[in-house]
């Protein structure tokens, strides 16, 4: 059984965004616009990403 992976790129500052946006790239990995970090589909990460969909792309592998 494969394990399912996301690959997150941000791709919008996080400066001046609420703080739980920030905590969310900071759990995800993300520090720094065009990082491309891959994370595994749990409803945790999945949580997250769907918070700060405006400021990531992301893409199955």
């Amino acid at each position: 059984m494969s394990v399912k992976t996301l690959s997150v790129t941000m791709t919008k500052s996080k400066h001046g965004r609420l703080k739980d946006h920030q905590l969310c790239l900071k759990g995800l990995g993300l520090s720094r616009i065009r990082q491309v970090v891959n994370v595994i589909d749990t409803p945790e990460n999945r949580g997250m990403i769907n918070k700060v969909a405006y400021m990531v792309k992301v893409e199955e592998v």
